[in-house]
């Protein structure tokens, strides 16, 4: 039952991440250099 309960949690906070990675992705926000275009020298658009 434990394990179960453990499994539930940890399958919920990964799709919490991969929901806010696609949120952030459709908002035009970059993996690689956090959205901060001018400090990556341009190369996010």
């Amino acid at each position: 039952m434990g394990t179960l309960a453990v499994s539930a949690v940890v399958i919920g906070a990964v799709a919490l991440i991969i929901r806010s990675m696609i949120r952030d992705k459709k908002n035009g926000k970059s993996i690689q250099c956090g959205g901060q275009c001018k400090d990556c020298g341009g190369h996010c658009h």
